[in-house]
């Protein structure tokens, strides 16, 4: 399942945090693994942090499992629904079923009114409307498996070729819940639909399609809490340029606002982000890839405002971490990237990917980094 590359790491702060040392943290990457045939999938390893910035991993075990596909999950008919219309298919053929569904349903209470059904459009309709619903589904581990050995690996037909790119976000509600979100890309061969995992444990996972007219492209990072009562995201909804996107309800995605453009040399073909934005008591640092010449990838950094992110207080006018003589070889050549950094004491713990082949981990000064942009 790695046999080709291992990148595009992130990373998170571990849900278990006992018997940690004072002044460590106990850490999750996710890894995007390619196999045979470039099939793509998540793999996980974990690990500590001290404060000094030395890191201890954990031991890598030499198996690995899918997790069990649940059969039976709920759906919110709302949500279901306004996907089918996203989708531009007539849901108004669809009233008599959506009418005799529950507010939430299962899969099977769908497949037997669509079985049961002489309506020759919902007939019609039958294959998208199950497409899409078993595009969302929930996946269980055992509970006694490690970390290492646990493998999101594609479990519908719009992942048939591969999930690509999950940037993996520790967010934290008013009320002190904890919820892990992870926005990635699926892919089937022909086209892309972006998708979210939800899960509290790193067990239990819930796969969730993502809705509206701006969640339609790679690279959404979701901000780890809510700004102003609004779930708030960084994307490149065009392909070139950072934009900003707010919502109340975190599936559905409908505007979007230009943050930034490219600006300098080294990112002057297109600009992305790295992974969520990180919060400081100066601003939100949104690590960032440019694409300059020669197809080079390199990382930088902007800083947003904490109360109003859509004003860019700064941002790296040279590259933080650039493809070394060492790294250009590889999978895909002259590219560092990243799906997500951490802080911890006052190092940017920042793990990249080097040519979409290997991994690494970089170290920065939160401080001498905030000064650089600020200044």
């Amino acid at each position: 399942v790695e046999s080709a590359a291992f990148f595009n790491p992130s990373i998170v702060k571990h849900p278990d945090q006992t018997l940690v040392p004072e002044g460590s943290m106990r850490f999750i990457l996710s890894f995007r693994a390619v196999g045979e045939g470039h099939l793509s999938s998540i793999e996980f390893r974990s690990g500590m942090v001290d404060k000094e910035g030395n890191f201890e991993f954990d031991e890598v075990s030499p198996f690995v499992e899918r997790a069990a596909v649940v059969n039976n999950p709920l759906y919110k008919k709302d949500l279901f629904f306004c996907k089918l219309d996203e989708m531009h298919e007539d849901c108004t053929s669809l009233s008599n079923l959506k009418e005799q569904l529950s507010d939430e349903f299962n899969l099977s209470e769908l497949q037997t009114l669509l079985n049961i059904s002489t309506e020759k459009k919902i007939h019609n309709l039958k294959d998208t409307v199950l497409w899409l619903a078993k595009s969302n589904y929930e996946l269980q581990f055992k509970i006694d498996q490690k970390l290492s050995e646990r493998i999101v690996f594609p479990s519908s037909r719009n992942e048939s070729n591969g999930i690509e790119d999950a940037r993996f976000v520790r967010f934290e509600y008013d009320d002190g819940e904890v919820v892990y979100y992870a926005t990635y890309t699926a892919y089937n061969g022909i086209k892309i639909l972006p998708q979210i995992l939800e899960t509290k444990d790193f067990f239990n996972y819930k796969a969730i399609t993502l809705n509206g007219e701006y969640a339609a492209n790679k690279g959404m990072a979701i901000f780890p809490k809510k700004i102003n009562g609004k779930y708030m995201v960084i994307s490149r909804v065009d392909g070139e340029n950072l934009y900003i996107m707010s919502s109340e309800d975190i599936h559905f995605w409908e505007t979007a606002e230009l943050l930034r453009q490219p600006k300098y040399d080294w990112e002057f073909i297109q600009i992305g982000n790295c992974g969520s934005p990180i919060e400081t008591d100066r601003g939100w640092i949104v690590l960032t890839h440019g694409v300059g010449p020669m197809r080079k990838y390199c990382l930088g950094a902007i800083l947003l405002d904490l109360e109003d992110p859509t004003k860019v207080l700064g941002a790296t006018r040279k590259p933080i971490l650039e493809p070394l003589e060492s790294e250009r070889n590889g999978y895909v050549p002259n590219v560092v990237y990243s799906c997500g950094g951490i802080i911890h004491e006052n190092n940017l713990i920042i793990p990249y990917a080097m040519s979409d082949t290997n991994s690494g981990i970089a170290l920065v000064s939160v401080t001498e980094l905030l000064d650089y942009m600020l200044n």
